[in-house]
């Protein structure tokens, strides 16, 4: 069972802890089996465990460490937190093209950064209670759990407390974990992942942040505009490798003008400790680079929490990529599902939320083959929330084309749009659609809120509305999301054929 401090113990964390992972928990003692079993509190587990209760069941939820799991604890909360407030550094020192002189520029106070963000996310922690979640009707177990036999866990609670509890269907939710990349070194040098990185209380001068996916690119950029010196490292040709290459563009450039130093193209990287500090040595386009930094932010990779689950004892299959699951997220044990970052390659909290719905459904509620749901049908879209932000849904454009897709493509560059101009905010909307058609097969939005913004599109593709409806629908002006609408028009312009103009141009001479 995992008893990690919270640090620092402040009364903000301590707050969290009370919440969370109470000292004084007494796990309950299970009279009859339990309808639902679900292992791990994150929001997979959460949201099985809530949604199945609130529908009858008598359900079980199982947390070895704290409940919340990565997003309210180490990923979406915490970081949003932080990265609201280097927006707002960003705000101050660029507010003289607004015509708003601030002299002395922003002053940064990392200390009372970080104590807002152990505030807030202390008060969000209500949320995920173990208190709540047995009001809601959920028997709350603290410890580890590990199948004894199929229809048996084995909880290894506080305290040497010790109990068998059986089900009738279980759920693991588990999650994932960061994991260290062979990276030569690494493993003799105390480094921070995101489990570490929101325990800082001082500024790192110097910080080095290996990996540009989005957690790197998002952190790389806030600590820059706090006051680091940051060196972003990543061993392909660019950042944000999966997104739209226009977009990243656009994120790059706000990276240069923050000061963050980015080295793409990395090979043969190394670290080593340097009495207090680290350093950090590799080969970029054949020259050798050499860079110190006070803190090493490692923001590659993530691991399944498999282990000590006994998952051999009850047939379910895993690998290094998780558990395996079907289409309906049941394991290789149909008594058995999974939902989240254990078993998903989308690892967002959102895909986790939706995939613990359809466990729902399946595990409780479906019979035999009927009424069950397939985790394809989900549409996912994702935002990365650097500045400018980047989101996405659906397929890319080179998706398209190794599927052998054919495909329209049409972007509405901020540039013609009134609001984003007022704001001086760059960005666009890209939309694919299936070729001759206005079916929307993909999209991506970069700029101010554009995670945002790409809800607009994913809810119209989840109900097959087409770009020509998106271009009729009446959007309030000025506002950004307008860009959206311009797309349905460019749709409708193109539409007309020869024949259609020829109708309209007579048409109109009827009428003249």
């Amino acid at each position: 069972m995992m008893n990690d401090p919270l640090l620092p113990d402040d009364r903000f964390n301590q707050e969290l802890e009370a919440n969370v992972r109470p000292v004084d928990w007494q796990n309950p003692v299970a009279t009859s089996p339990y309808q639902l079993l679900v292992i791990g509190a994150g929001t997979a587990g959460l949201v099985a465990a809530a949604g199945a209760a609130g529908l009858g069941a008598r359900v079980a939820i199982v947390e070895r460490a704290l409940m919340g799991g990565d997003c309210l604890n180490f990923g979406c909360v915490p970081s949003k937190a932080i990265i609201r407030a280097g927006r707002a550094v960003a705000a101050v020192r660029d507010a003289e093209r607004f015509g708003v002189h601030c002299a002395e520029g922003p002053q940064v106070d990392f200390a009372a950064v970080m104590e807002r963000m152990r505030r807030l996310r202390a008060g969000i922690s209500h949320h995920d209670s173990a208190k709540r979640f047995s009001e809601l009707g959920v028997d709350v177990y603290q410890g580890s759990a590990t199948f004894l036999r199929d229809g048996v866990v084995h909880i290894n609670g506080p305290g040497g407390c010790e109990t068998d509890v059986v089900y009738k269907k279980a759920v693991i939710a588990t999650g994932a974990r960061a994991s260290a990349p062979p990276i030569s070194g690494l493993e003799r040098v105390n480094y921070l992942t995101n489990e570490t990185l929101f325990s800082l209380t001082e500024l790192p001068a110097r910080l080095g942040v290996i990996g540009a996916g989005p957690i790197g690119a998002e952190m790389a950029q806030t600590f820059a505009r706090l006051g680091s010196k940051v060196t972003l490292y990543e061993m392909a040709d660019r950042i944000l490798a999966k997104e739209d290459a226009d977009a990243v563009s656009l994120v790059q450039k706000q990276f240069d003008a923050d000061g963050v130093q980015t080295l793409t193209g990395i090979k043969d990287l190394s670290v080593s400790k340097e009495g207090s500090t680290i350093r950090i040595t590799g080969t970029r386009k054949a020259e050798p680079i050499e860079v110190v930094v006070d803190q090493l932010l490692v923001a590659v990779g993530r691991a399944p929490n498999t282990n000590g689950l006994g998952l051999e004892s009850v047939g379910v299959a895993y690998d290094k990529n998780g558990v395996t699951v079907n289409d309906f997220l049941q394991t290789t044990n149909p008594r058995i599902f999974a939902a989240g970052d254990i078993c998903s390659k989308f690892k967002f909290t959102h895909a986790a939320d939706f995939m613990a719905r359809i466990v729902i459904q399946n595990a409780l509620f479906a019979v035999g083959p009927f009424g069950r749901r397939r985790a394809s049908k989900l549409l996912i879209p994702w935002t990365t929330y650097t500045s400018p932000e980047v989101a996405h849904v659906g397929i890319y454009e080179s998706e398209a084309a190794s599927a052998g897709i054919a495909i329209d493509t049409y972007t509405q560059d901020f540039s013609g749009v009134d609001r984003a101009i007022l704001d001086g905010s760059e960005g666009f909307v890209r939309v694919h659609v299936k070729k001759g058609t206005d079916k929307i097969l993909g999209a991506t939005v970069v700029g101010e809120n554009a995670g945002d913004l790409i809800s607009e599109i994913t809810m119209a593709m989840t109900h097959r509305l087409g770009l020509s409806k998106i271009g009729s629908t009446i959007h309030s002006y000025p506002t950004t999301a307008d860009s959206i609408r311009k797309l349905g028009d460019q749709y409708n312009r193109k539409r007309l054929t020869g024949l259609s103009k020829w109708i309209l141009s007579r048409l109109l001479r009827w009428n003249a």
